[in-house]
């Protein structure tokens, strides 16, 4: 792998947001960014920074390791 190739980043940001009943623009505010920037990272077309990442996990009440991965999450989990 070249250095110029990213390692895609999955998440179960949608699946948890949902959980909680709350909207793509309710958890970007609360991470303060824009609505748009948490439908690119649930569609994996974005990586969150650690920083982003950190907060995101801590809103939606869970381990950075349970929402992020560099391996697909099994389907139905």
């Amino acid at each position: 792998m070249s250095r110029n190739e990213e390692i895609p980043v999955y998440n179960r940001i949608a699946q948890q947001r949902e959980l909680l009943g709350m909207s793509r623009q309710q958890l970007a505010e609360l991470v303060s960014v824009h609505y748009q920037t948490i439908g690119y990272l649930e569609r994996g077309e974005y990586s969150p920074s650690l920083v982003l990442a950190l907060k995101i996990a801590e809103v939606l009440g869970q381990d950075v390791q349970s929402l992020f991965s560099i391996k697909p999450f099994p389907k139905g989990k």
